[in-house]
């Protein structure tokens, strides 16, 4: 997710925090790193860290828990060792301690980090970890440069009242889906066409107009009549593709 200096702080932390952290930042389309402008960072920052100190962790079957569990061990493992690395390699912004009542499940509290450069993350962190960087007034066009340079583009948030940065951000970034001013979670195929390019996939998108044809496979048909005294015959056929 990018917000420039136009961006309203407030509805970038709540779409932030949604995008990163509902279901326990377990989604494709999450939100990992937020690259922030400056101008309005330490600000953003400051609110951030104030929204996820408030998120709730405990049984995801309370109707007040904003955190509930990680799938299972090895992802818990996974998630508990980049907070390590993080703590050695970026600035710790907050990282909330788990309640009494849960350090016997798969849970991974919500925490934040500040980075110098994307570069910092090697692969996705799959989990209730978000990343924020700042970037120079300026410097737009070296996010998206970083951005498309991890191969991955499923989904892109971006906050801004500028239409021409939004213009920009839809031209030169590799994403399948780009979401402004709102946050990137939740596509209703048939809605909001969902998928994306690159590492992220490369087919006709969830809910858009080619999608079905991704679960046929077209077979032709030809006969040739002649001994009948008719003419060629051209049958298509399209089939269920059982695989």
């Amino acid at each position: 997710m990018i917000a420039d200096s136009s961006a309203l702080p407030e509805q970038v932390v709540r779409d932030a925090v949604r995008s990163a952290f509902d279901s326990a930042g377990q989604r494709c389309s999450a939100a990992r790193v937020l690259f922030v402008q400056e101008d309005i960072a330490a600000r953003t920052i400051s609110m951030l860290t104030g929204a996820i100190a408030a998120l709730k962790i405990g049984d995801p079957f309370a109707f007040d828990t904003d955190i509930g569990p990680v799938i299972d061990e090895p992802a818990q493992d996974a998630l508990d060792g980049h907070k390590i690395r993080m703590q050695n390699e970026a600035r710790q912004l907050i990282d909330l301690p788990l309640p009494g009542g849960v350090r016997g499940g798969t849970y991974v509290s919500p925490a934040c980090y500040e980075l110098d450069r994307l570069a910092r993350l090697d692969r996705e962190v799959f989990g209730p970890i978000l990343h924020v960087i700042r970037f120079p007034r300026g410097g737009l066009g070296k996010v998206i440069e970083a951005v498309n340079a991890t191969g991955y583009g499923l989904t892109l948030g971006l906050h801004s009242r500028i239409d021409a940065v939004a213009d920009q951000v839809a031209r030169d970034a590799r994403v399948g889906n780009l979401y402004i001013n709102r946050n990137q979670i939740g596509a209703v195929p048939g809605v909001q066409p969902f998928g994306g390019e690159g590492l992220s996939g490369t087919g006709p998108k969830a809910g858009g107009p080619s999608y079905v044809q991704r679960f046929a496979t077209e077979r032709v048909r030809t006969t040739d009549i002649t001994a009948t005294g008719g003419n060629v015959q051209l049958l298509r056929l399209s089939v269920k593709d059982e695989a």
